[in-house]
């Protein structure tokens, strides 16, 4: 086990609560409503568990990477209280709300391969944590046809990345491998 520094732990924490204050009131769109808060914890720990990520500044950006996108944070609380790195991360993986989803869902695609090696790693955690949602517990609304076509959007943009192996691939291809197979039956 990676010791950690006081400092990076503390940072953490302070991420921790910051995100859990700012996702407070959010639910996800799951079926049972599954408290927001439970998403960015799940990126950061398949970062921690499978990517072996100890990069505290990453760590910090996946607890993060919704709260300028779903929350009324600006970037500048962000880089106050985190720093310019941890806030560079999370405005990689930031979608612009004012554009249409589609729209913003094919710059996700194009900007994939731009990425720093740090947002990488924090959009595939994302998108294993999101393939999992949308096969086991997708929004009640969603169609069978939009679950399969989230699939293969997200497979298109975890190829856009570049990411030629690792752990966090083998896991997010076993878990869309696994999402495309119960979506079948």
């Amino acid at each position: 086990m990676d010791a950690l520094s006081y400092e990076d732990f503390s940072l953490f924490i302070s991420a921790l609560k910051f995100c859990s204050e700012k996702h407070r009131d959010q639910r996800r769109k799951d079926a049972v409503r599954t408290p927001y808060l439970n998403h960015p914890i799940e990126v950061a720990e398949i970062l921690w568990t499978v990517g072996k990520v100890r990069e505290m500044n990453v760590l910090i950006g996946a607890l993060l990477h919704d709260v300028i996108e779903d929350t009324e944070t600006g970037p500048e609380e962000i880089g106050s209280r985190f720093g310019e790195e941890v806030l560079s991360l999370v405005l990689e993986v930031t979608d612009d709300k004012r554009l249409p989803k589609s729209k913003r869902k094919e710059l996700q695609v194009l900007h994939a391969p731009r990425l720093s090696s740090g947002a990488k790693l924090i959009k595939i955690a994302d998108k294993i944590g999101n393939v999992r949602d949308v096969t086991w517990s997708p929004p009640p609304d969603w169609s069978l046809t939009r679950r399969i076509e989230y699939l293969e959007w997200a497979e298109r943009v975890v190829q856009g990345l570049g990411v030629e192996s690792g752990e966090m691939l083998d896991l997010f291809y076993k878990v869309l491998t696994e999402g495309r197979r119960e979506l079948e039956t």
